[in-house]
């Protein structure tokens, strides 16, 4: 193969390794939250679908509502925090895809 196609392979791999990686990421990606009292914790996939909730026995001394509350809010900050890994993981795929300098072959320049 010439330079130029051995070039075009690469970057094509690397963009294809770094799809990958993202994929691979965006799995791993969870979301987690405990309130300051420690009544409510909470883990959130990188969709922030609820995973897990665990609930601490002095719970009871709460309303139901007070508590339904209590873990939508832990819900939502938990989702905020997947979504901050999420963002990340999308900004290391993003900088996989900047192209090349103006004037360069592959990133060298001629």
């Amino acid at each position: 193969m010439s330079a130029e196609m051995d070039a075009l392979v690469a970057q094509a791999t690397e963009k294809l390794e770094a799809l990958e990686a993202a994929l691979f990421g965006l799995k791993q990606v969870r979301g987690r939250f405990t309130s300051d009292d420690g009544l409510v914790s909470v883990e959130v996939d990188s969709d922030g679908a609820l995973i897990d909730l665990a609930l601490a026995e002095s719970v009871s001394g709460h309303t139901p509502a007070d508590v339904g509350q209590l873990i939508i809010w832990a819900c939502q900050q938990a989702a905020t925090d997947a979504g901050r890994q999420r963002s990340e993981v999308v900004a290391t795929l993003n900088s996989a895809f900047v192209p090349p300098a103006a004037g360069s072959v592959a990133g060298r320049a001629e």
